[in-house]
């Protein structure tokens, strides 16, 4: 099955374009802070996945950023906490909910070679469907994530939602901003892309330009970051853009709803009334 495939399948499958980022903030989760952390994501996570499938709340993909789990290691003490923590979330995912996507958001890119051993990374080593990837290094640091990959997608950063995006990738560049040559470099290349939902101008700027040859579309930025999964669906379907291609991301709003202060007793209710809020403005 091509990854393509894989999208359409488990969009009609669940009803929705809905992702899930799965980015642990010890601070504010619930569970003792005395509590060993491999064993306090995995309650929390087990917790929440369980609650997810009983009540029928499932999105459309999922979305682990290495970097939370990672800075949870100490490698020089031989303390891998976090990454076996990420190998038990991707655990609980495969076995909650067989047949969605995991799209592990690395942001990898590097010479060729490099590239090649972080695809080996994220495809071989995590198991993960897809890569987030960036392409500031052109065409041979891209290619080694497609090379031989047809059933893994990767997504390439093309319009970010940060704050900062715009100091580099709303540069003029022959026609057009960067982020626009980015787009056509994402059609030769053939990749997914990422785009974020905090401007609705350059999203239906973006969405346009695909529309005639629909890639795979990550698009992060709902929630804490202040996009709205109602806006985003309305770009879509105003330029006829297929929802099963797209996933529509929010991390802390569907994990943390509770913002930054504790988590309160209540935290699953309100996780699942947030997933499933997303999941309602998200359905196909």
């Amino acid at each position: 099955m091509t990854y393509v495939e894989l999208l359409q399948n488990s969009a009609q499958e669940v009803g929705n374009c809905a992702c899930m980022g799965l980015d642990p903030q010890l601070s504010v989760m619930p569970g003792k802070t005395t509590e060993p952390v491999r064993e306090r994501i995995n309650a929390f996570y087990q917790a929440l996945f369980r609650r997810m499938s009983l009540s029928g709340v499932i999105p459309a993909a999922f979305k682990p950023n290495i970097g939370y789990y990672a800075a949870l290691d100490n490698p020089r003490d031989e303390d891998f906490s976090g990454s076996l923590a990420l190998a038990d979330v991707m655990d609980l995912v495969e076995n909650f909910f067989p047949g969605i996507p995991v799209i592990l958001d690395a942001k990898r890119g590097d010479i060729s070679r490099s590239s090649q051993n972080y695809a080996i990374e994220a495809f071989d080593g995590w198991g993960a469907d897809a890569v987030t990837v960036a392409p500031y290094m052109g065409t041979d640091s891209v290619t080694p994530f497609l090379s031989g990959r047809e059933e893994k997608g990767v997504y390439v950063l093309n319009r970010t939602s940060n704050p900062g995006g715009k100091d580099l990738q709303d540069l003029s560049c022959g026609a057009g901003p960067l982020y626009l040559q980015v787009s056509r470099m994402i059609k030769k290349w053939g990749t997914g892309a990422v785009v974020g939902a905090t401007d609705m101008t350059e999203l239906s700027d973006i969405v346009s330009f695909f529309v005639q040859s629909p890639v795979p579309l990550l698009v992060p930025g709902v929630g804490s970051q202040g996009g709205s999964a109602t806006d985003v669906t309305d770009v879509l379907k105003k330029n006829g853009y297929p929802l099963e291609l797209v996933r529509i991301n929010s991390s802390s709003g569907l994990t943390q709803p509770w913002g930054k202060t504790s988590a309160p007793e209540n935290w699953l209710d309100l996780c699942i009334g947030a997933i499933r809020k997303i999941i309602e403005e998200t359905a196909l």
